[in-house]
């Protein structure tokens, strides 16, 4: 008798869609999941990340979250800016942004940064984004999480005085 295990993808018989997050059955026989809204997602066995076979896009699940894996700067960028968006809406303010190690070459030439003969700031140095320091994740994480995880964002509560994240086009 078949193990009803192996008529599934790796990641079992439903998962939440990575766009709209609704539960969306696996295809049996297949490496696939089929969301109405979005189309196919094939599971990939040997890297354990979800292709949205439509536009290739990339996702690796960490405790039950999905995280796309981006390949073009614009696309952290423009994640980076949604949560920003979301903190603002709680009444957060962020204060610094930790980008995971991999994404350093990718988005480095979009980081600001001023010289400190013209800012007249001891941090002129640090690179920011949105207004805010970056630091990256350090190379080899001891956490595994920064090998899926994209960025997490230090915050406190408050509104931003200035609220700097509509730099976005500057």
């Amino acid at each position: 008798m078949i193990n009803p295990a192996f008529q599934y993808p790796i990641f079992g018989t439903e998962i939440q869609c990575p766009h709209c997050r609704q539960m969306i059955p696996a295809l049996t026989l297949t490496d696939t999941y089929l969301c109405p809204r979005h189309g196919a997602f094939e599971a990939d066995p040997k890297t354990e990340e979800l292709v949205h076979l439509q536009s290739g896009r990339h996702w690796r699940q960490w405790e039950g979250e999905w995280y796309r894996q981006h390949t073009h700067p614009d696309g952290i960028r423009f994640e980076i800016h949604e949560a920003l968006d979301r903190l603002y809406t709680q009444g957060y303010r962020a204060t610094k942004v930790m980008i995971a190690h991999r994404y350093q070459e990718l988005v480095s030439a979009y980081l600001e940064r001023s010289s400190p003969w013209r800012s007249g700031n001891s941090d002129a140095k640090i690179p920011r984004l949105y207004g805010l320091p970056v630091v990256f994740s350090p190379e080899n994480a001891e956490d595994p999480s920064w090998d899926v995880i994209n960025f997490a964002l230090e915050k406190e509560p408050g509104v931003p005085v200035r609220y700097p994240y509509f730099r976005l086009f500057d």
